[in-house]
């Protein structure tokens, strides 16, 4: 009985996983659109503030201004992570069809040399790339594409090896593959059941298909999904409370009005996190099975200037009161279900990271870690004194 209850103490309250973004290294195809040598990092240093009590730059600190294709690097993310609860990594993955990949080179090389030996799963980021960084958002840069069957199994092929690695997360023996956009898969059903057929052709029980969906009534049973998660940040604006006034002036001015912000004085689109915070995870029926992704911060006008979007004022404090309603939310599913998504450890260039920074320090790292285990670790007093308050 002192053993199991001992076994239990020491497992988490949720399966915390942190979606990864296999940039910061050079490739062609950003060496021809941007330039020579372009990384997140270009965007993330020269970011100035677009307004008044703006905070940027907004820089990292511990791990500093890394380059991923640096194994010392990947192994200092993922001892952070464990560090502080993380049971592992969502690596983007991408796939636009016909064979064409992308980013691929740093989850390609923790696949292949064993390390860091930190558990992950992948996410197929199924959406076109546009000009958004220079603020071009119609100029395509590379077409996501649905060739058809033969393609799905070509796709397959290139992510079963990291199925068959022992670090890769599994529900009930069954991968986690996560898929950014559903709703643009030409026929839902017809991409899971076959990939369930090729992963119980290579000994698998099955996929277990996780999407992502703006919609908290989507139902993933549907379109051959096992659970699905949140879209944030858009998701999370749109289901703010509005008053009738609110809505007459969104709907007849809102747009007028952010436009003029952003031509004749270069303001992006401004929310308050502590007024967001409450709208984070949805209102979804306990039918659907539902995996939060809560948000520690967003700020994307390294990347998109001032057509971007500002969540003012993030704490770890009100990242504290998203992470335990998850907590809650989570507490009737199978434990192997408990998982909770955080949106992201490193997408510095929309100011949406857990990693140590200039501003917070590791404050949303210790968060996680004082929140999911078990037993409760004693909270600091002062956590809020150990970043930068503008």
């Amino acid at each position: 009985m002192h053993n199991n209850l001992e076994t239990n103490l020491q497992k988490p309250k949720v399966r915390a996983i942190a979606f990864y973004l296999p940039q910061y290294h050079p490739i062609p195809e950003n060496d021809e659109w941007w330039c020579k040598g372009f990384t997140e990092w270009t965007n993330v240093t020269k970011a100035k503030p677009l307004f008044p009590g703006h905070y940027q730059p907004d820089l990292p600190s511990d791990l500093g201004f890394y380059d991923l294709r640096v194994p010392e690097t990947r192994i200092a993310q993922a001892e952070l992570a464990r560090a502080h609860g993380i049971e592992g990594f969502c690596y983007w993955h991408y796939w636009f069809g016909n064979g064409k990949r992308i980013l691929d080179r740093p989850f390609n090389e923790v696949l292949k040399s064993g390390q860091p030996n930190f558990p992950f799963c992948l996410g197929w980021a199924n959406h076109t790339w546009s000009g958004i960084w220079d603020g071009c958002p119609n100029r395509i840069l590379i077409q996501q594409t649905y060739p058809g069957k033969d393609d799905y199994k070509a796709h397959f092929e290139t992510v079963v090896e990291a199925f068959k690695d022992e670090r890769y997360m599994k529900i009930n023996g069954q991968p986690i593959f996560l898929i950014f956009s559903p709703k643009d898969l030409p026929n839902p059903l017809e991409f899971t059941d076959y990939w369930r057929e090729l992963a119980i052709e290579s000994g698998f029980p099955g996929i277990y298909f996780i999407g992502l969906s703006s919609n908290p009534s989507w139902n993933p049973s549907i379109y051959g999904f096992d659970a699905f998660s949140s879209h944030p940040p858009k998701d999370i604006i749109n289901r703010l409370p509005e008053s009738l006034a609110e809505k007459v002036f969104r709907k007849v001015f809102h747009k007028k009005f952010k436009e003029f912000l952003r031509d004749y004085f270069s303001i992006p689109c401004i929310y308050s996190y502590q007024k967001l915070v409450d709208y984070v995870i949805p209102d979804v029926s306990t039918e659907l099975n539902f995996l939060p992704c809560i948000v520690p911060n967003w700020d994307n006008t390294p990347r998109s200037g001032v057509n971007g979007i500002v969540f003012r004022d993030p704490t770890p404090e009100l990242f504290r009161k998203q992470l335990n309603t998850a907590i809650t939310r989570l507490a009737k599913n199978n434990p192997e279900e408990r998982i909770v998504f955080i949106k992201s450890w490193n997408e510095w260039a929309e100011g949406n990271y857990l990693e140590p920074s200039r501003r917070f320090g590791k404050a949303f790292l210790e968060v996680i870690k004082q929140e999911i285990q078990y037993p409760p670790i004693k909270k600091p007093q002062k956590i809020e004194q150990q970043y930068v308050k503008l």
